[in-house]
């Protein structure tokens, strides 16, 4: 299976969050963390950056802007997002990540590109890939907080 399929698996994770408990989705997984919302929020906010600003200029030899600092987009993000209830967030992440997967999968799988100043080469595959990984790194928390299956 291709990274950019792998990315289909968290809509599924996201969609199971429609039958818990609101209280459950809005405090936060463990002391100091984000809420299961919170979590929603920053993944919906990188595919739609991505969707946006990244996979359009993803051509063979093109140099893709630079990601934003981390840790100001994802607060910037997530103020933007707090008037937003917990289940809209839900099925704008699922409708945002379907967006940002037929996007990818538009791109020539030849095409090698550049992010940033970076000088490693990207593919759209390789690229997909970074973000699989992010999706790994939140998947056991909202199954742990959500206890989903």
């Amino acid at each position: 299976m291709s990274s950019i399929r792998d990315l289909t698996r968290m809509i599924e994770v996201i969609r199971q969050l429609k039958e818990v408990k609101e209280n459950a989705l809005l405090e936060p997984i463990a002391e100091g963390k984000w809420s299961i919302r919170e979590i929603v929020g920053h993944l919906y906010n990188w595919d739609a950056h991505n969707t946006s600003n990244m996979v359009p200029f993803m051509e063979n030899g093109a140099q893709v802007p630079a990601f934003p600092s981390h840790d100001s987009f994802n607060e910037a993000g997530l103020k933007g997002l707090e008037n937003v209830d917990v289940y809209t967030l839900i099925n704008h992440f699922i409708s945002q990540r379907a967006q940002f997967i037929e996007t990818l999968e538009a791109v020539d799988p030849s095409a090698q590109f550049t992010i940033g100043k970076g000088k490693r080469k990207f593919s759209v595959e390789s690229f997909a890939k970074v973000f699989v990984h992010h999706d790994q790194e939140h998947r056991p928390q909202l199954h742990e907080k959500a206890d989903l299956r």
